[in-house]
């Protein structure tokens, strides 16, 4: 018997056949023994049909609120699948995030779980039911509702498989694991049968999209065994393992992209100590994550341009921030967000020589011209014109035999 945290996407539970099927696997592995533990999203395109319901009210809906509001279609799938359950004979039980209670950090809209009540959870197991929890959502230590964030649903998942010490965690897709590539823009993309922790979480922060990032760092941190698999077939998925439990037999595992980010170049920027502390400290105070950046020296050393990319929807705010900024003084500022990135990641990266230049080769074999770059061991990224994200992924696919 062993002790299983289950998570179902909202593609996976987006219809009420959706749920029902969902409640077989669960039943499945219910007979077989297993202590059940599920995490749902809300049912698919809930979500945003919710946030567009605010927006009809206040373009900037108050944020207390917002978390009520949307951690209610979560709420529905866990009271439906366990209604679900309950008719096949699976006893169960759904609970709320303050009901367990799941205590997170105050932030609204995107709170940080800093504690999990397993008493009551525990108290449902015993009596051999299974417990269906709404995933995206806990509640602060003032009572109020909060949300973890898009995708928060696989951080509840993974949060509750550590503090329940759980043999594995399922996360359930609408894919059968982890891809190459993505599928549906590349179709002789192949499932990767087994990945490690780092290359996992680089993939997610890439632009992969089958889990959050943040998910598998927790994962990473205190070594929960993930399986990211299909809701829709019986096939094996995509185990995420330890570094040192894989034997790399390719450099390159997958090719990511992401077409979230946006470029900002400010000219002629007084080169002097302390001048990009100066630019990033505002941009850092309102919660702008900044990724690449490239600093150009003058010949003269007296001023330099300097580049960097963020996500796509903070750049009228970063521009905003950085035109308010009496601290620095440059020529020009220019933006562009019609970029993407495109990144490679791999553990054999680390030790195979010329990764860069042929990755580098291959695009220019294709006339895509580089924007900026970024690296570290296991990844190497670039931010090109958005018009040849395609045609990029489809050289590196194979030219790092991915196909």
């Amino acid at each position: 018997m062993a002790k299983k945290v289950l998570k179902f996407g909202g593609t996976s539970v987006g219809t009420i056949d959706r749920i029902l099927h969902v409640a077989k696997i669960i039943k499945k592995e219910y007979v077989a023994g297993n202590d059940i533990i599920v995490i749902v999203s809300a049912m698919s395109g809930r979500t945003n049909e919710l946030i567009n319901q605010s927006k009809s009210i206040a373009e900037n809906f108050n944020k207390r609120e917002l978390d009520v509001l949307l951690t209610s279609g979560e709420q529905v799938t866990s009271a439906l699948l366990s209604g679900a359950l309950i008719e096949i004979g699976v006893n169960s039980k759904s609970c709320l995030n303050w009901q367990i209670p799941i205590l997170t950090e105050g932030e609204h809209s995107n709170a940080r779980i800093v504690n999990i009540g397993i008493k009551k959870i525990n108290e449902y197991l015993l009596k051999k039911e299974v417990v269906v929890i709404p995933g995206f959502q806990g509640i602060s230590k003032f009572g109020d509702i909060t949300t973890i964030g898009r995708g928060g649903s696989d951080a509840t998942a993974v949060a509750v498989a550590k503090i329940l010490g759980a043999d594995t965690c399922e996360i359930y897709t609408d894919v059968d694991g982890v891809f190459s590539t993505d599928p549906n823009k590349i179709p002789v993309a192949k499932k990767i049968d087994k990945i490690s922790y780092d290359e996992m979480l680089e993939l997610s922060s890439l632009g992969a999209k089958v889990m959050q990032s943040s998910a598998v760092q927790t994962a990473m941190m205190y070594k929960v065994p993930l399986e990211v698999k299909s809701t829709f077939t019986d096939r094996p998925g995509t185990k995420i393992f330890d570094q040192e439990s894989l034997d790399y037999k390719k450099s390159v595992t997958g090719v990511a992209y992401s077409k979230d980010d946006a470029k900002v170049t400010l000219t002629s920027v007084l080169d002097k100590p302390g001048v990009a502390a100066d630019i990033f400290e505002p941009l850092s105070k309102n919660q702008i994550n900044v990724d690449m950046v490239i600093q150009n020296i003058s010949i003269d050393h007296k001023t330099t341009d300097i580049t960097f990319t963020i996500k796509r929807d903070d750049l009228k705010k970063t521009i905003e921030i950085i035109k308010n900024n009496k601290n620095i003084k440059y020529k020009d500022l220019a933006h562009d967000d019609k970029v993407s990135k495109v990144s490679i990641v791999g553990a054999g990266m680390v030790s195979t020589p010329g990764i860069t230049y042929k990755m580098f080769k291959s695009l220019a074999e294709e006339k895509i011209n580089i924007l900026a770059i970024s690296t570290s061991e296991i990844k190497l990224s670039v931010i090109i014109n958005e018009n040849d994200t395609l045609k990029a992924i489809k050289k590196l696919h194979t030219i790092f035999d991915l196909d």
